[in-house]
């Protein structure tokens, strides 16, 4: 009799936790994208002054959206309290990320010297190693992983298994469930998720941007190389010059 009166305290317990545990499979995530913009920028005389006008960060709010296994991840607001000119803010307002998660395929738009360049390709793998660390974050309970993009920039990640997609910010994904927590210590940028709207999800904006021309993740590579090779020819700090282009390039590129 008492064994059987422990079994039922057993299935009653887990019955009433999966019933707690939340299985999201379409929502609308808040981000907080965090850059220190003055650890990007070189040590001349004309980053220097253009140091003394501009705040140690750049902040601003961007909405993941997803149901059916596909997101959309665009620009929303920059925090009001912070004054960002023009030449530091236009780009990341125009970028726009779209993926398929079943079929294995993304949309990039990216801003660059003024215009909008448009990827179309595969979802890169990233190989992620868990970890045992844990975090809450906006009301979730998060796991830490940590995988390398570029072949030496370390990302550490949170994500939580109650938010169903294999999804996170930017073209950073691949996890058992959400990421809801990003850092990049070489870009020195972090994204940090503040809420998660469970309001009805306006599955029409969960879309790519269409265009007639799209490259592929390797041409918009080729085309930064390019573009970027007589960057800063005069200066005499090779290695400074040579981090600021990887930075650029990974920024592009994520």
């Amino acid at each position: 009799m008492k064994t059987k009166i422990y079994f039922i305290i057993i299935a009653l317990f887990i019955a009433n936790n999966l019933q707690a545990q939340k299985f999201i499979s379409k929502a609308v995530i808040e981000f907080e994208v965090k850059a220190n913009i003055k650890k990007t920028m070189g040590s001349n005389t004309w980053d220097e002054m253009l140091k003394e006008n501009l705040p140690t960060f750049k902040t601003g709010y961007y909405t993941y959206t997803f149901a059916n296994n596909k997101s959309v991840y665009k620009f929303d607001h920059w925090d009001p309290s912070v004054k960002i000119p023009e030449f530091l803010r236009k780009s990341d307002e125009e970028n726009v990320w779209y993926f398929n998660y079943t079929a294995g395929k993304f949309n990039m738009q990216k801003n660059l010297w003024g215009s909008n360049l448009n990827v179309a390709d595969t979802i890169p793998p990233l190989a992620w190693k868990l970890t045992n660390e844990n975090r809450i974050i906006a009301g979730f309970n998060c796991r830490k992983a940590i995988a390398k993009i570029f072949d030496s920039v370390y990302v550490f990640a949170f994500y939580t298994d109650e938010i169903m997609v294999s999804g996170g910010p930017c073209s950073i994904n691949g996890l058992p469930g959400m990421i809801l927590g990003v850092t990049i210590p070489r870009m020195f940028t972090s994204w940090i998720a503040t809420k998660v709207m469970l309001t009805p999800v306006d599955e029409n904006l969960i879309k790519p941007v269409t265009v007639k021309k799209y490259y592929t993740l390797k041409e918009l590579k080729a085309t930064i190389d390019e573009r970027t090779k007589d960057w800063f020819r005069w200066s005499d700090n090779a290695e400074e010059v040579k981090q600021q282009k990887n930075r650029f390039e990974w920024t592009t590129l994520l």
